[in-house]
C-alpha cells in the first residue's frame, strides 16, 4: 500500500491544536482565587462538625454549624478574602442543598399539606406583612425600612429583603440592617422553637408546620427541622417553600403600588426578581423525579449525605453574618420592630399550625 509523502505526515503532526481561550483560563483562575479560601474554610469546618455530630447523634450538624459561624464572627475578624467563598456557600450551596431536599419528598407529601395548611401559610405572610408595617409606622420607622423587615420576616428572610430592595430601591444601610436582623432573630428561633415544640407536646406534623411558617430563612428552617426530626424537617421545608412562592405576588403588589405614581420612563424592570426562584423550581423538579419511584435507595442515601454537607456549609456561612456590633449601631427602633414582627409571625404560625393539623 503506498505511504503518504513525508511532507504530509509532517504537516499533520504539526497541525495546530485549538488553544484554550485565554478568557476561560482567566475566569477560572479568578474564581479560584476569589472563592477558594472561603470554600476551604467551610469544608474544614463542615468536616469537623460532621465527624463530631456522628459521635454525638443528639447534636444537629446544621445547628452546630450556625452556632460555630456566629461565635467565630464575633470572636475574630474574618478576613476579607474569606468572605466571597462564604457568601457562595450561603447562597449557591444553600439553594442546591434545598433543591436536593426535593429528592426526599414526593408530590403526595406536598399535596398532603392540605388546604388548611396552605391557607395558614397565606395568612402568616399577609397578616405578618400588614402587622409589621403597622407596628413600624407606630415606631416612626421609614416606609422602606419597615417594608424590608416585613418581607424578610414574613416571607423568606434575606432573599425577600434583597428582592424587595430591587423593587423599592432602599438605602444600603436599610438593606444591611434588615438582613442582620433576619439572621439574628431567625437564629434565635433555631434555639427557641425546638424546645418550645417539645414543651407544648406538639407532634412532628404540627411542629414542622410551625417551623416552616414562622422561621425567616430557608436555612434556618432547615436547622429547626433538623433539630425536630426527619418528618418535621420535610414538612417544615415544604411549608417554607410555599411561603417562598408567595414572594412573587407580594412583590407584584408592592411594585403595582409604587408604580401607580410613577411615569412610564421610571418603570424599567431590568432589576426585577424572577417570578419563582430557581431553587424552588429545582426542588419541585427533584420531587417530581422522586415521585416516579425510579431513584434507587442507594442514590437517595447519597443525595441525603450530599444535602447534609451542603446545608451544613451554608449554615456555617450564614452564622458568620451574626455580628453583634452591627446591631449596636442601628438603634433601638428597628430592633423593637424585629422583635415585635418575630413574635407576631411566630404566634400566627403556631395558631395556624394548631388549627391546620387538628
Amino acid at each position: 500500500m503506498p505511504q503518504p509523502p513525508a511532507s504530509d505526515l509532517a504537516s499533520e503532526s504539526l497541525a495546530p491544536v485549538e488553544p484554550v481561550h485565554p478568557s476561560r483560563v482567566y475566569r477560572a483562575r479568578r474564581w479560584a482565587s476569589e472563592y477558594m479560601p472561603g470554600l476551604l474554610l467551610a469544608a474544614l469546618v463542615v468536616a469537623a462538625i460532621v465527624l463530631l455530630t456522628r459521635q454525638f447523634a443528639t447534636i444537629s450538624p446544621l445547628l452546630a454549624a450556625i452556632l460555630v459561624g456566629a461565635i467565630a464572627a464575633n470572636v475574630v475578624d474574618i478576613p476579607q478574602r474569606i468572605r466571597p467563598g462564604l457568601q457562595f456557600c450561603a447562597k449557591r450551596l444553600l439553594r442546591v442543598g434545598v433543591a436536593l431536599l426535593g429528592v426526599q419528598v414526593t408530590f403526595t407529601d406536598i399535596l398532603g399539606l392540605g388546604p388548611a395548611t396552605l391557607l395558614a401559610v397565606l395568612v402568616v405572610v399577609v397578616a405578618g406583612i400588614v402587622g409589621t408595617m403597622m407596628l413600624g409606622r407606630m415606631l416612626g420607622i421609614g416606609w422602606t425600612q419597615r417594608l424590608l423587615i416585613a418581607c424578610g420576616f414574613s416571607i423568606c428572610g434575606a432573599a425577600a429583603v434583597a428582592a424587595a430592595d430591587g423593587v423599592v430601591d432602599a438605602d444600603e444601610e436599610e438593606v444591611l440592617t434588615s438582613i442582620a436582623l433576619v439572621v439574628v432573630f431567625g437564629t434565635l428561633l433555631i434555639a427557641i422553637i425546638p424546645p418550645a415544640a417539645h414543651a407544648l407536646g406538639l407532634d412532628a406534623a404540627t411542629s414542622g408546620v410551625w417551623a416552616g411558617a414562622a422561621v425567616h430563612e430557608v436555612a434556618q428552617v432547615v436547622a429547626v427541622g433538623g433539630a425536630l426530626g426527619g418528618t418535621a424537617l420535610t414538612i417544615a421545608v415544604v411549608v417554607k417553600l410555599a411561603r417562598v412562592v408567595l414572594l412573587a405576588p407580594v412583590l407584584a403588589a408592592i411594585s403595582w403600588h409604587i408604580r401607580r405614581g410613577q411615569t412610564d420612563a421610571s418603570r424599567a424592570e431590568e432589576h426585577s426578581p424572577p417570578l419563582v426562584p430557581m431553587f424552588v423550581l429545582a426542588f419541585l423538579a427533584c420531587a417530581a423525579i422522586r415521585s416516579t419511584g425510579v431513584i434507587p435507595a442507594a442514590v437517595l442515601d447519597a443525595a441525603r449525605e450530599i444535602q447534609t454537607i451542603l446545608l451544613t456549609a451554608a449554615m456555617f456561612a450564614l452564622g458568620t453574618g451574626v455580628r453583634l456590633r452591627t446591631l449596636a449601631r442601628i438603634g433601638a427602633r428597628p430592633i423593637l420592630l424585629a422583635t415585635g414582627s418575630t413574635l407576631w409571625v411566630t404566634l400566627l404560625a403556631l395558631a395556624g399550625a394548631l388549627i391546620a393539623t387538628t
